[in-house]
């Protein structure tokens, strides 16, 4: 293995972890050469599992037995079978960097991999067939209620997972630690890539698939969660809001229904990743 030793966050090597922005990171205008950061050896883990590409760790040295195994995956996970280097750093330098103490002493940099379109990604889902309960996410920005949505859509058996343009990204750091690797796990793409493609575009696509559309919402016209008309359809794109405002006007109004989750002691709403999971549970198969 290609251990480096590092004394401070300053090393130019070890931009990818303590200089560049997520928007850096994620580079639109390049997305090949897109980077995201895995943290913990479980988030690591899943992330290999799913096929992505590692490019280089950061650790502490008191890691590299609990971690050597994983290492040694990682080196055959290598982009084109290259040495992946494995900068060792001490303690103290890298706790410097936020949340480094919640990674349990090691960071992976990775590939981004590359966005299917929507109709290929719901053609073949998980389950070896055509997806038929999909989760679709508008302009959610709270990457700890992404993270906490993938990893109920993987616990329930969401078939996959839709941002829009102005949702935020699931391979944020915070987002990958809080789903706990799920974003590896539960297939996912992007509905549209402009601001303009959603919801009209992106709506007319699920329902061309065959989709019935779900907008979770409150609404006077809405259907009870319960109701088993919606358990009854076949294919299903479950609706959710940015925290807030919730669904657009427009998105409501183009859905097929307005559903609604039954509430009792005068609370109107639940936070949109609770709603999520409580959706999840009721509509999808278990």
């Amino acid at each position: 293995m290609s251990f480096v030793e590092v004394e401070t966050l300053d090393d130019p090597r070890l931009d990818a972890y303590a200089r560049l922005t997520e928007a850096q990171l994620r580079n639109k205008l390049e997305p090949e050469k897109g980077i995201f950061i895995a943290e913990s050896l479980k988030v690591i883990d899943r992330a290999l599992a799913g096929g992505m590409v590692p490019l280089s760790v950061l650790m502490t040295p008191e890691w590299m037995d609990a971690a050597a195994d994983m290492l040694e995956r990682i080196q055959q996970a290598g982009e084109g079978g290259a040495d992946v280097p494995i900068y060792v750093g001490p303690a103290d330098e890298l706790q410097k960097l936020t949340g480094f103490k919640l990674t349990r002493g090691i960071l992976c940099a990775m590939r981004r991999p590359k966005m299917p379109s929507a109709e290929d990604l719901l053609a073949t889902c998980r389950n070896g067939g055509p997806a038929r309960r999909v989760a679709v996410l508008e302009g959610i920005v709270d990457h700890t209620n992404v993270g906490a949505i993938f990893r109920s859509a993987a616990a329930l058996n969401v078939d996959a997972v839709l941002v829009t343009p102005t949702c935020c990204d699931p391979l944020y750091r915070r987002a990958v630690r809080v789903s706990m690797g799920t974003v590896f796990q539960v297939p996912w793409t992007r509905l549209g890539e402009d601001v303009h493609d959603w919801p009209g575009q992106g709506l007319e696509r699920l329902h061309a698939l065959g989709f019935k559309t779900a907008a979770m919402a409150l609404s006077d016209d809405s259907v009870s969660l319960g109701d088993p008309t919606l358990a009854a359809e076949e294919k299903l794109a479950l609706v959710f809001g940015t925290e807030g405002d919730g669904l657009s006007p427009r998105t409501i109004a183009t859905c097929d229904y307005t559903v609604r989750i039954p509430m009792s002691h005068g609370v109107d709403s639940l936070n949109v990743a609770a709603a999520s999971a409580v959706a999840f549970w009721e509509l999808c198969a278990r």
